[in-house]
């Protein structure tokens, strides 16, 4: 074995925001922290996130195939896929080819399937998408939802409070019988605290739960997705994966209030990122 095949890589398809801290700028730091070589497919190309009033955007679904095609003529293969935002039905249609082409018996599929929050899908997303991305997530080995999009994927209507435990284990269950082995449905509101919903075959489902902190802010799933990907192909096991990531998340909401920065610039992981590195 060479000693480039003993580290860990990942292929992380998200796309590239210069500004904001989420997808690939918060990918990219997060997992090569851990010790996991991150190999970017960008999916488009954003000055900016599009939570600020005005932003460029550069959309690179045509040019995905052809840069994914180089990745088979150089015959790579990875640890893990961990996909993020995709931007349209064709993205969504690109990345599962792109899992039939490079999964191997060794890599993992990380599926974050960012549709939406608050109740709300986002503007780009159609039905249609929704109805597709449901099909990418039956070839995922851990998928991590918000509440917004398991009730999506499950066909629930949503509501911000008043979910009982019943009702989150049979959302996060149902997640898993589509196909992935675990499902994290990240991010639950129960009255001053904030619960991970975990589901693992054969292993049942737990709650994690911690206190709010701080501010919401943009971004907080890509760090806790990126967080459980590197480690996923790493081995940890995931109930210590989303502890791990859940209070990373915490700290990096708490030291962004702390500095005053505004929501919208998202957390500001960089300055507590050598918690990841020590450990």
């Amino acid at each position: 074995m060479t000693r480039e095949n003993k580290q860990k890589k990942i292929a992380a398809i998200h796309d590239l925001s210069g500004y904001g801290r989420c997808s690939l700028t918060v990918a990219i730091p997060v997992i090569s922290a851990l010790k996991v070589q991150c190999c970017p497919v960008p999916t488009s190309i954003l000055s900016n996130h599009t939570g600020f009033p005005t932003c460029f955007f550069d959309d690179y679904t045509e040019k995905m195939p052809l840069y994914l095609e180089q990745w088979k003529k150089l015959n790579l293969d990875f640890d893990g896929i961990f996909t993020g935002f995709l931007g349209s039905e064709d993205q969504i249609e690109i990345v599962a080819d792109m899992i039939r082409d490079f999964k191997t018996e060794k890599t993992m599929v990380i599926i974050d399937p960012i549709m939406g929050d608050q109740g709300n899908t986002y503007q780009t997303y159609t039905k249609e998408m929704c109805s597709r991305m449901r099909t990418l997530v039956e070839s995922g080995d851990i998928v991590t939802p918000n509440l917004t999009e398991a009730c999506i994927l499950t066909g629930r209507q949503y509501r911000q409070t008043g979910w009982t435990r019943k009702e989150l284990a049979s959302i996060a269950e149902e997640i898993t019988s589509m196909g992935p082995d675990s499902a994290v449905i990240t991010g639950v509101r129960e009255g001053s605290f904030v619960t991970n919903v975990v589901a693992q075959k054969g292993f049942g489902v737990k709650f994690l739960k911690s206190l709010k902190a701080g501010n919401d802010r943009p971004g907080t799933g890509d760090v806790f997705a990126s967080i459980i990907a590197a480690q996923a192909v790493k081995g940890v096991p995931l109930l210590q994966n989303v502890k791990k990531a859940a209070h990373f998340v915490k700290q990096s909401i708490l030291v962004s209030d702390e500095m005053n920065v505004p929501a919208e610039n998202g957390v500001c992981f960089e300055e507590i990122l050598s918690l990841l590195i020590r450990q």
